[in-house]
């Protein structure tokens, strides 16, 4: 009997065993996963596939196949406790898996659930992984999972060839409305992303679904990512993390909250009330994190409700709070400088290209017109790829 059993509507790749138990059983099976990888009763694909078929080798993304490194934290090679089995990791000096990695694999097995914005890492783990499969002659197969905010409504756009990274490795817009399924499939045929790829759909899941419609239990993406609310409002405020306005990390409503100690509470959410955006009201807040950006300190700024998730437009959101900051802020308002000589500011890699940087003067009306034209072309481009109505 499965949790909730009644309710449950869709069906992942993973639990859709008919489709794979052929495709996989006889050869030696490597995973790349994290803790989002379950079935509807929470059991691990590790698990799973440790079961029924051949599993010899794990690779860890970002936050680690267990969830248990923080944002940009690197970690080596190591070996998994519970099962023994050794771990790659694709986030740190090797994101692309090499000959030596794939040696003793005949397939690789893709199961992550993403959260339906370019800039998180797992969709890029995924096509290099899918780069070093078909460099060297081996099967990928993607357990598909839903897009948590649908795949209905697209947003923001593409990224200019010298601001690519693992933040946006492909020119695709933050809002792209694919499953991780359909993005691989994408990748494959518009980007040269080329691999012997099968992808396991999804029973049940349609284009309009949120993931609270799906009937199934919301596991962490990554450590701050730990509601549904929290993906919806993700890609306005991503932009934050290129400046030094806190996001909300350290807090218990990461990507809700967004403040410094210099801002005004009171006076932003009225300021950002008054341009009456889409599906969402914006509370005046106080919040002091607990780590990362301004650790201990009390920072005034804004919570962000959304009333409406069918009207709400993340990007135009983000881009309308981030200049009204800015005035508010004045000098004490900064953006990050690069990590390394070699890359772009965090900014120009977010928002993809120096435009916002450069212009402090920018329009979010005029740059949200040119980023809506791409992500129109976008959203026409990628219906051939969709496996779902």
């Amino acid at each position: 009997m499965f949790l909730n059993e009644e309710k449950v509507m869709v069906k992942t790749g993973i639990e859709r065993k008919e489709l794979w138990i052929e495709k996989l059983k006889g050869k030696r099976v490597g995973l790349l996963t994290n803790p989002t990888g379950v079935d509807r009763n929470l059991v691990s694909s590790i698990e799973i596939l440790a079961k029924e078929v051949n599993l010899v080798k794990l690779f860890s993304p970002e936050h680690g196949i267990r969830g248990d490194i923080q944002a940009g934290e690197k970690v080596s090679d190591y070996t998994d406790e519970k099962t023994g089995l050794p771990v790659c990791t694709l986030y740190g000096a090797k994101k692309i898996p090499t000959e030596e990695m794939l040696a003793d694999l005949d397939v690789m097995v893709f199961d992550i659930q993403d959260v339906g914005s370019r800039l998180y890492t797992y969709l890029y783990s995924m096509s290099y992984s899918m780069q070093a499969c078909g460099k060297y002659g081996k099967e990928f197969v993607v357990m598909d999972r839903p897009n948590p905010v649908g795949g209905l409504l697209v947003e923001g756009g593409y990224i200019e060839p010298d601001c690519l990274s693992f933040v946006g490795l492909h020119p695709i817009p933050y809002r792209y409305g694919l499953t991780i399924g359909e993005a691989a499939r994408l990748f494959q045929g518009e980007y040269g992303v080329d691999c012997n790829l099968t992808v396991i759909p999804m029973e049940g899941w349609t284009r309009e679904m949120y993931y609270d419609g799906t009937g199934l239990p919301w596991v962490f993406p990554s450590p701050n990512m730990p509601t549904l609310d929290t993906a919806i409002v993700y890609n306005a405020t991503c932009l934050y993390e290129g400046t030094n306005i806190s996001e909300g990390r350290g807090t218990t409503k990461p990507f809700e909250l967004v403040g410094a100690p210099f801002l005004k509470a009171d006076k932003l959410a009225g300021a950002m009330n008054e341009k009456k955006l889409p599906g969402v009201l914006f509370r005046p807040a106080y919040f002091t994190p607990v780590f990362s950006k301004h650790e201990g300190k009390l920072c005034g700024g804004v919570q962000l409700h959304v009333t409406d998730r069918n009207t709400f437009l993340p990007v135009k959101t983000g881009l309308y709070l981030l200049k009204e900051i800015k005035e508010q802020a004045g000098d004490d308002f900064a953006y990050l400088p690069p990590l390394s000589e070699k890359i772009r500011p965090m900014i120009d890699l977010n928002t993809g290209s120096d435009y916002i940087r450069t212009h402090d003067d920018f329009d979010p009306e005029t740059v949200y017109a040119k980023w809506q034209a791409e992500a129109d072309e976008f959203a026409r481009k990628k219906q051939k790829y969709h496996l779902y109505q």
